[in-house]
């Protein structure tokens, strides 16, 4: 269990440390950045981990990526000005 754990923070951090170096323009600090990743994916572990039970480490750790994936998907700003459109008068 801690291992399993364990495993999934370092995944967060790996997940986290590509979004910041592919997208470092759109997300904001990278204290936040990394603390997303790594609280996601313990969050998706422990979610996926209830679900299935104990002895499935590979699923554990795919719904830690899926969740962290998910959470630093959040933080991502719009990459361009937003339009906004007056109203006729």
């Amino acid at each position: 269990m801690i291992l399993e754990a364990l495993g999934s923070a370092v995944l967060g951090l790996v997940l986290a440390w590509a979004a910041v170096h592919r997208l470092a323009h759109r997300l904001p600090a990278r204290a936040l950045v990394f603390g997303t990743g790594v609280t996601g994916a313990l969050f998706g572990d422990f979610v996926t981990h209830s679900a299935l039970g104990p002895g499935s480490v590979l699923p554990s750790l795919l719904g830690a990526a899926a969740v962290s994936a998910a959470s630093l998907s959040l933080l991502l700003r719009p990459a361009g000005r937003l339009r906004r459109r007056s109203a006729p008068a």
